[in-house]
């Protein structure tokens, strides 16, 4: 025979309050994404790269004009992704609900 003592059982339905927010992550990661591609469209809709740059006296090839427009592009494009989950996340983040949930912690003795 034991003498163990039968586990605690302690019910409490709650009231919560629910709220959505946007993934940032997602919002960062299309903002770099969009940033690229308009990086790309603006490297090949305008071919300037036969002429001679007229501030360093250089020519640059498509590649070098593609990398740095992306190192403007890419950061505006997170920038602007950013801005967009936040007023998002202000503008559906006033939009709550009430939820009742059931909470239920199960204690064993020893």
């Amino acid at each position: 025979m034991s003498d163990q003592q039968p586990p605690s059982v302690r019910d409490e339905i709650e009231t919560v309050r629910v709220r959505r927010s946007p993934k940032y992550g997602v919002f960062l990661a299309l903002g770099a994404a969009l940033g690229l591609l308009v990086a790309m469209i603006l490297t090949f809709a305008f071919d300037g790269t036969a002429m001679e740059s007229p501030n360093s006296g250089m020519q640059y090839s498509t590649t070098q004009v593609f990398g740095f427009v992306t190192l403007i592009c890419v950061p505006v494009g997170i920038a602007l992704a950013g801005a967009l989950a936040l007023i998002l996340d202000r503008v559906v983040g006033r939009r709550t609900r009430d939820v009742r949930v059931d909470h239920e912690s199960v204690n064993r003795p020893g």
